[in-house]
């Protein structure tokens, strides 16, 4: 598992750069003369472009598990490249380049999009959350015990890198005052740094809690750890290579789980609307 997402944290850092590489030469020189297998690499191209733009640029929290528009576009692109192929009858470098995005589009979303195996044992609805201690942004512990009381809605997420775990908390938070009248508290963890968690309390200034799980000792505890989960290169900005698996718990006043989301896919989380119902259920 540590060599996989290893594997796959050099291969998420490198497979937008590779898009963006072959759009623009190809549509170089599809500008300086026009074939359809230059053509149908550029449109393929282009679809990887333009999938990671628009996950930045409109942060959403969930896409649909294959991504069917773009995958549609990508086959699109094959045919016409076999077309130009039986033109020419010329297996050029472009049939090639578009046969190697092919087969790293399909593993973006067969392999690195879903996670190959995760823990539920300790994260059963009606059982009680192991025993643990964690800080919030000020420095100050907590434990799993102060989770009861109330009900709690607990996001583990990645960090602010994550443009779909930005999206899921932002919708979390155009939820804030449904939850606050249901007397429900929202802690967001992850393992990123308090300065980083900090920056997002200030953007949403709201009354969340804001956990750092340090060294990710929670959820290597909570089985929802993710060694080398981090995109390659990201190390830069502040962030450690290990992450976290995304994780939405819903607790009763007791501490009892009575909601679990441990998704397979990172692009596939659930809808607030399955939070309220969760909680609307279990009011008393």
């Amino acid at each position: 598992m540590p060599v996989e997402n290893l594997l796959k944290s050099i291969f998420i850092s490198t497979l937008p750069l590779l898009g963006l590489y072959l759009a623009i030469d190809s549509g170089i020189r599809l500008i300086n003369g026009f074939s359809f297998t230059t053509l149908s690499l550029w449109i393929a191209s282009m679809t990887l472009v333009a999938f990671f733009s628009l996950l930045f640029l409109f942060k959403r929290a969930r896409t649909d598990e294959n991504l069917k528009g773009y995958s549609l576009i990508i086959l699109f692109s094959m045919g016409l490249s076999m077309y130009g192929y039986v033109q020419t009858k010329s297996m050029t470098k472009d049939v090639l380049l578009l046969a190697l995005v092919v087969v790293a589009w399909a593993a973006y979303v067969r392999w690195y999009s879903r996670f190959s195996s995760r823990d539920r044992g300790l994260l059963r609805v009606g059982q009680s959350l192991p025993a643990f201690e964690i800080e919030d942004i000020e420095q100050n512990r907590l434990s799993s015990q102060d989770f009861k009381g109330h009900m709690s809605l607990l996001l583990f997420y990645r960090g602010n890198w994550c443009p779909l775990c930005m999206a899921q908390i932002k919708e979390v938070a155009e939820a804030y005052q449904q939850l606050a009248a249901m007397g429900v508290k929202t802690y967001l963890i992850s393992p990123q740094s308090a300065k980083h968690s900090s920056s997002l309390s200030r953007k949403f200034k709201l009354d969340f809690n804001y956990l750092v799980d340090k060294g990710n000792k929670v959820a290597k505890g909570l089985g929802i750890y993710a060694q080398n989960g981090l995109p390659m290169g990201l190390q830069v900005l502040g962030y450690d290579s290990d992450t976290v698996l995304p994780t939405v718990l819903i607790l009763d006043k007791e501490g009892k789980i009575i909601f679990a989301d441990l998704t397979d896919n990172y692009r596939v989380r659930p809808e607030p609307a399955t939070f309220m119902k969760i909680i609307k259920a279990n009011l008393k």
